[in-house]
């Protein structure tokens, strides 16, 4: 990750993370915020973690006034808003990174439905939670409107923190139609909306939507909270957002560097309170790692040693069925149980002071096959070559990678 600033809309400095792939880069992406809120919300950071997986670098900053921004939020407006997202898109194509994708939360979500359309470089839209119309942002600080009427401004409470509203944010929200907007997007639109959503009605998804012309997607964030707050939550937005804009966005990877033809399986932290992993095998395949959550995990991924048992299991299912295939059997179907336990080895029947894991396989042989061709079988089932690692053991070499 990459802490950068850029020159927003109004001239102030804006305060930016670049979550770039520890791969190739094979695109980029910009991440605007909700009203009053920041680049570092869960849901900005989790969406931006599961897009880097996948070689797209992701772009979140602080609009003018908030977070570490420089500038004053009372002298922004919705409009100001939508010109720093134009301004974040030219600073990644003076990178040579110019985006091919935006994603929008909340009022960030309008504010990317505005700036988009005029970018030739962005394909595809993605928006959270977002309002159809801006002005909807107001009734967060609705018993404030004639306060900041009269005097111009005025401070408000919003999610527990302190901020000035200027009349000219009011009046900018209000004024602001993105009906021509939307239908003149000419990008791909994926709207994401939860159907309980308290903040911003699910009524809002359907104004986008219908709006909006093909290609166009809408997808439902089921019970999910206006913050994605959850976790699951988060983290479902992102795998969804992340298939979806493979659609759209040239992610072929180059070929594999020299000597790793196989390519790399690298598991990132996902979740740093926890132990959540995102496993990636080269660019195109990605599984989770966690722990059960009475040993401090959070129980949405296998174990590493649930990982090491599938491994088993499938090596012996493929190694069979291969098998089979080349000889002309009638194996109509394969299945392969593995359990796991730790035992010391006088109470197992391997041998050796360090065969401490016992791997129990349960093997199922469907089709009519004759007696010699399960036994035989079954005796493949031992020349997996996960089963002969397993069994021969394995030396790991280790370096720490200097960044």
């Amino acid at each position: 990750m990459e802490r950068i600033t850029f020159t927003g809309a109004q001239g102030h400095e804006l305060a930016a993370r670049l979550d770039r792939p520890e791969g190739p880069h094979l695109a980029t992406a910009i991440f605007a915020h909700c009203f009053s809120c920041s680049k570092d919300i869960a849901a900005a950071r989790r969406i931006a973690q599961r897009l880097a997986t996948m070689g797209v670098a992701v772009l979140r900053f602080d609009f003018t006034g908030l977070g570490h921004s420089d500038g004053e939020f009372e002298n922004t407006t919705f409009t100001s808003n939508a010109g720093d997202l134009t301004a974040a898109a030219a600073y990644l194509a003076d990178r040579g990174m110019a985006p091919g994708l935006m994603i929008g939360h909340s009022l960030g979500g309008a504010a990317v439905l505005r700036a988009a359309g005029a970018l030739e470089s962005v394909r595809a839209v993605v928006t959270l939670g977002a309002p159809f119309d801006p002005g909807h942002v107001t009734h967060n600080f609705h018993d404030a409107l004639p306060e900041i009427a009269a005097r111009g401004a005025a401070e408000v409470i919003l999610g527990g923190r302190p901020f000035r509203i200027g009349q000219d944010f009011v009046e900018d929200a209000i004024e602001a139609d993105l009906t021509a907007d939307i239908a003149g997007l000419h990008k791909a639109l994926l709207v994401m909306h939860a159907p309980l959503d308290d903040v911003v009605s699910i009524d809002n998804a359907t104004a986008i939507f219908s709006a909006a012309r093909h290609p166009k997607s809408f997808v439902t964030l089921d019970d999910a909270d206006h913050l994605l707050s959850r976790a699951r939550d988060a983290e479902y937005a992102a795998e969804v957002i992340a298939a979806w804009a493979g659609r759209y966005l040239d992610l072929r990877p180059p070929a594999p560097p020299p000597g790793a033809p196989e390519g790399i399986i690298r598991a990132s932290e996902a979740d740093p309170a926890g132990f959540l992993q995102d496993i990636n095998a080269g660019p195109r395949h990605y599984l989770r790692a966690d722990e059960p959550k009475a040993y401090g995990g959070t129980d949405r991924g296998m174990t590493p040693y649930g990982l090491l048992s599938a491994s088993l299991a499938a090596c012996s299912s493929m190694t069979i069925r291969m098998y089979a295939r080349r000889k002309g059997w009638p194996l109509e179907h394969v299945s392969v149980d593995i359990s796991h336990e730790k035992v010391h080895a006088q109470d197992s029947d391997l041998t050796g002071p360090n065969r401490i894991d016992l791997f129990h396989r349960r093997i199922r042989l469907d089709g009519p096959l004759s007696a010699e061709q399960r036994a035989r079988l079954m005796e493949i089932a031992d020349r997996c070559p996960v089963h002969k690692t397993l069994e021969a053991g394995a030396e790991v070499r280790t370096r720490e990678v200097v960044r």
